[in-house]
């Protein structure tokens, strides 16, 4: 049986990202080879990742649907074999419960769906039949739309709320609270301003949800903005490393990035200073 607390217990846990996509928006096409995606996740848990999100379908701003045959071509010899090798937990990240089913059966013990069930409610009875980890999200929408002019009356309210009605259905349907994680979606149906109120009130989502908070803000296209436009690599992963410090101090359980290692550097940094404070 799955529970959040043996990657995230002491500190903070990093989750790094392989995406075995033509199109992510960050490093599409680069691991879409399943030999390449597993050395990819071995260099990610090398660099200091405590879990992997292995994922077969982009989800930035206006992706098209992947087939489930497709989908589940592309990481199932990935999820297998890293499962085998990576000694970490793996987690799956997709809508369809029929992929999750797979991807469980090969080793994967977390489901990360970025619908929260509302695609395919069967998910979550999958996930609970596996004892498996549950990540609920938030997005506006699907990946298609969710970026047409997102509106809230208060993001952070609102967002919480989501999560706390998703986490309800996902307990209702099997999944013990220990399984669970919750995720405010940065950048899915979110404009600058949205993704900038839940970066500042994490605590109070965090609190709301009740459950770790996982936090994904890596390289993505807001950040760019914040400074003033440079879209390279290595400004991106600058400003996603102070997201993460940022996030981690102020209630993320689960920070999810490609740059593990950076991540992992400065959350263990974080931790020592917290002990010397204390």
């Amino acid at each position: 049986m799955f529970a959040w607390e043996q990657v995230c217990g002491a500190r903070p846990a990093v989750m790094g990202v392989v995406n075995v996509t033509p199109d992510s928006f960050s490093d599409g096409g680069r691991f879409l080879d399943a030999e390449a995606a597993v050395a990819h996740g071995l260099e990610l848990v090398a660099a200091g990742a405590d879990l992997l999100d292995v994922g077969g379908e982009s989800t930035r701003p206006g992706a098209e649907p992947v087939p489930t045959d497709e989908e589940r071509r592309r990481v199932l010899p990935v999820v297998e074999r890293l499962a085998a090798t990576a000694g970490v937990p793996i987690s799956i990240d997709t809508t369809k419960s029929s992929v999750a089913v797979d991807a469980l059966a090969a080793g994967a013990t977390v489901v990360n769906d970025v619908s929260a069930g509302r695609f395919d409610p069967a998910i979550l009875g999958v996930t609970a039949d596996a004892g498996a980890g549950y990540v609920v999200m938030h997005m506006l929408g699907d990946p298609r739309t969710m970026q047409r002019d997102p509106r809230y009356d208060d993001v952070v309210r609102d967002v919480a709320g989501f999560l706390v009605d998703r986490l309800a259905a996902a307990r209702a349907a099997g999944i013990p609270s220990a399984a669970l994680a919750a995720d405010p979606g940065i950048g899915f149906g979110k404009t600058v301003a949205h993704n900038l109120a839940l970066l500042a009130r994490l605590r109070e989502l965090a609190e709301r949800t009740t459950v770790p908070l996982v936090v994904g803000t890596s390289r993505k296209s807001f950040l760019s903005r914040l400074l003033g436009g440079d879209n390279s690599l290595d400004a991106r992963d600058d400003a996603t490393l102070a997201t993460v410090v940022w996030s981690v101090d102020h209630g993320a359980r689960v920070v999810r990035v490609h740059n593990a290692g950076a991540a992992a550097r400065a959350i263990r940094l974080v931790d020592v200073m917290e002990g010397c404070a204390a």
